[in-house]
């Protein structure tokens, strides 16, 4: 399975602490970062397997920094949090790539179960892929055998 990496975008401090010491403390490698240009930068870095992201941060909002990274990143799962929660902000989130939205101040065992459930969801979907890629490879192999054969 190997180490899962989590990258935290909020600028309060306090929260990314927090949020730091529970994730690591569970295993995880976590990085941080106060601006949506930070993470960005961090995401072109290394691959991690889920964005925390804050609605406000100091130069984008949340929503602008879940779209780049949807862009740039789509395999990262993306979690908004947010203390400035509405049905709108959680629905236009939703839509254009959040893959959960929490509403802060962020319960840990929900957090836990968030990050839980986004793993294995990610851990599914290359699964899947994996074997569609090697049924891909095992028809065109017989494919290719077959037009051998005729030769």
């Amino acid at each position: 399975m190997g180490e899962k990496r989590i990258l935290i975008i909020d600028d309060d401090e306090d929260i990314v602490e927090s949020l730091s010491m529970l994730l690591s403390g569970a295993g995880f490698e976590v990085d941080t970062a106060v601006t949506g240009d930070e993470a960005i930068k961090k995401s072109k870095e290394k691959v991690y397997n889920i964005a925390l992201i804050d609605v406000v941060l100091p130069d984008m909002t949340g929503i602008d920094l879940l779209t780049k990274l949807e862009e740039r990143k789509p395999k990262t799962r993306k979690v908004i949090i947010t203390g400035y929660a509405s049905l709108d902000n959680a629905v236009k989130a939703l839509n254009l790539g959040a893959d959960a939205y929490l509403i802060k101040p962020v319960d840990p065992e929900e957090l836990m179960n968030t990050v839980k459930k986004q793993i294995e969801e990610q851990e599914s979907e290359l699964e899947m892929t994996q074997e569609k890629i090697v049924k891909f490879i095992e028809t065109r192999v017989k494919e290719l055998e077959k037009e051998e054969e005729k030769e």
